[in-house]
């Protein structure tokens, strides 16, 4: 008995002490990383200053952020920041760029068709759950202001519906998907060579947490300590934001804790990966990666890259800012020496000779108007020295680099301050500027799109794998309709099905395509009208929904027969006598057609259900024969 206790107590000392060894190794590991990238991480402190406005900020030797001090006391040291509206044009103009992930199916078969359906609508549930276009635009201010940003996509246990409580009394949650917007300051890779996420083998998620919420999340007290990183503080309003006198932005840290989560890709010694968590000295948790959300179901890490420009050779992206911050410079020195020559030219500059005035008074209050100076008998009187007219040259340089702004930020006059310093008068003329700036943009489109639609995957093996009970997903249907879904994970394909990424359009761009295809004819039916439905659909595009209350009723029944077609693969469902028979026949033989003979039960309850409406509508055994051949 005493060798078993003794073996056991051996056993907890040696797991003890490995547990203890990996946590110093994750955090020496971490410690590398992040001296590995100290010189990119100062670079995006000045990026975050140049664009709040404090630009007479550098990096010392030691690798500080300190500020530049004036050579003399008398110097302008204004800043005209073209930085932060350049951002904000740029960061409007991506904002228009939001995916709708429409999920397209491979085949025509029914099953497909409905997968398809119910996948695209998850999507558009979560999307609006979670605020996605919130997500993204914090994310894309990030890229755009340092170049890049991270989405992560999680499960989150403690959200949904509740469905029980356990055995300690704690309610228990179905869960649900959660996308997080994050700084690259939050992101440590194994390689800062890596040109994207599949390059990655080891990354760490690492930032400052209270230590209530660690204790809350995993049940293990850490002391706290205060904190004054910069890169690993969260940023939020919620975090104690200071702003002291030299521009820097610092959080308040205190009683908190680094955690550091490291996610490690699938190997030969751990195949579903390897996720570990370090908090202080003590381990949080060791396991395997907790999401299977690769294309072909595989484990692989739950973040997303987005840049604003890639750099060859790079991990991490670059700026527009980074670009701009050289011109922002000299553009602040050449505005401050020319403000500096007009007040000479305003104020002027006394010579008077030594002792003949007082010096005191003179420089005090200068020579204003109606004053009476008394200087020394014999003395030449104090005047102003001739400082000449303001050179050429000033307004010469202040326009040139406002020329080499538009250049390097890719931003023309027309679309940062609506200016049109071309005198294109022409709507054609004018679309075409705007588009060279959509085009200049074409890298940053492109990445937001990449993420969104990786994001979306993502979203979609989540559910897959979590999504074990049954689900009701309310959508908004045609006509604003509320449509009911049930689903569970073996409903969810994210590998046979194809994403396709739409945009959504303004209401001025709808109503505009809406006209041209109305004078080009294409609405209209074989008779050169319009039917009832097309008419409602067009009501509904210009804005016009609630002006015809009465719905195309032929759209109602045949939205009831999708229903019924759903609840059939389940249940047999009677006819109703006040349906319209001739469309609910169409819609259920064509739900028969697209894969439902397949399936035997399903066969024979379309076709009981056919039958049913066939006997309502008064067709004869003849004439049942017959719609049959």
């Amino acid at each position: 008995m005493k060798n078993k206790i003794t073996e056991k107590k051996i056993a907890e000392e040696t797991e003890s002490k490995r547990k203890k060894e990996l946590a110093e190794e994750i955090k020496k590991d971490f410690e590398s990383r992040k001296e590995a990238r100290r010189s990119i991480e100062q670079g995006w402190r000045i990026n975050m200053n140049f664009v709040s406005g404090n630009q007479y900020c550098f990096v010392s030797h030691a690798g500080n952020l300190e500020t530049e001090d004036a050579e003399f006391y008398w110097q302008s040291r204004r800043c005209f920041n073209h930085i932060a509206p350049t951002v904000e044009t740029r960061i409007a103009r991506l904002s228009k760029v939001r995916p709708v992930l429409n999920v397209r199916a491979f085949s025509d078969e029914e099953a497909d068709i409905n997968t398809a359906r119910l996948s695209s609508n998850i999507l558009r549930s979560v999307k609006s759950r979670i605020d996605l276009d919130a997500v993204i635009a914090r994310a894309t201010q990030w890229s755009e202001t340092l170049g890049t940003a991270f989405y992560k996509v999680i499960w989150n246990f403690d959200d949904g519906n509740v469905i029980g409580t356990d055995e300690t009394g704690h309610t228990v949650k179905e869960g649900d998907v959660n996308v997080v917007a994050l700084s690259p300051f939050e992101i440590y890779p194994d390689s800062l060579t890596a040109e994207n996420m599949t390059e990655v083998k080891s990354l760490i998620h690492a930032k400052a947490v209270p230590v209530s919420e660690i204790f809350e999340k995993f049940g293990v007290k850490v002391e706290g300590r205060n904190i004054g990183e910069f890169s690993l503080l969260p940023y939020s309003s919620a975090s104690g934001w200071k702003r002291p006198s030299d521009g820097d932005f610092r959080p308040n840290g205190e009683n908190m804790e680094i955690l550091i989560e490291r996610y490690t890709r699938p190997n030969g010694k751990y195949p579903e990966g390897r996720l570990e968590i370090v908090a202080g000295n003590t381990l949080l948790f060791e396991g395997a990666l907790p999401y299977k959300n690769g294309d072909r179901g595989e484990r692989v890490l739950p973040f997303i890259r987005q840049t604003a420009l890639s750099l060859a050779g790079s991990f991490f992206g670059t700026s527009v800012v980074d670009r701009m911050i050289p011109l922002q410079r000299a553009y602040n020195a050449v505005r401050n020496r020319k403000h500096e020559f007009l007040n000479r030219l305003t104020m002027g500059v006394i010579a008077a000779e030594d002792g003949s005035v007082d010096a005191d008074e003179l420089a005090e209050n200068g020579l204003y108007p109606g004053k009476v100076l008394i200087y020394r008998q014999g003395s030449p009187a104090p005047a102003f020295l001739e400082a000449g007219s303001l050179p050429s040259a000033f307004q010469e340089e202040e326009e040139r680099i406002a020329e080499e702004f538009i250049l390097v930020s890719g931003m023309s006059e027309v679309s940062r301050n609506s200016a049109n310093p071309t005198h294109v008068t022409s709507a054609v003329g004018l679309q075409l500027l705007i588009d060279q700036d959509t085009n200049r943009m074409h890298m940053s489109v492109e990445s937001v799109e990449r993420a969104i639609k990786e994001a979306g995957k993502q979203i979609l093996h989540l559910y897959k794998q979590f999504a074990a009970t049954k689900r009701l997903l309310r959508m908004t249907g045609t006509g604003g309709r509320a449509e009911l879904f049930y689903f569970d994970a073996s409903d969810i394909s994210a590998d046979d099905v194809e994403f396709e990424t739409g945009y959504e359009k303004s209401p001025d761009e709808i109503r505009e395509d809406i006209l041209k295809l109305f004078e080009l004819g294409l609405l209209k039916d074989e008779k050169e009208g319009f039917s009832d439905a097309m008419r409602n659909k067009l009501l509904d595009a210009l804005g016009y929904g609630s002006f015809e209350n009465a719905r195309d009723i032929s759209d109602l029944h045949l939205k009831k027969a999708e229903r019924e077609n759903i609840e059939l693969k389940g249940r047999g469902v009677e006819a109703d006598s006040y349906d319209d028979h001739s469309l609910h026949i169409a819609e259920h033989t064509r739900a028969l057609l697209s894969g439902g003979e397949e399936d035997g039960a399903y066969k024979e309850r379309l076709l009981l259900h056919l039958a049913a409406h066939r006997s309502l509508s008064g067709e004869t055994p003849t004439e049942i024969i017959k719609s049959e051949e």
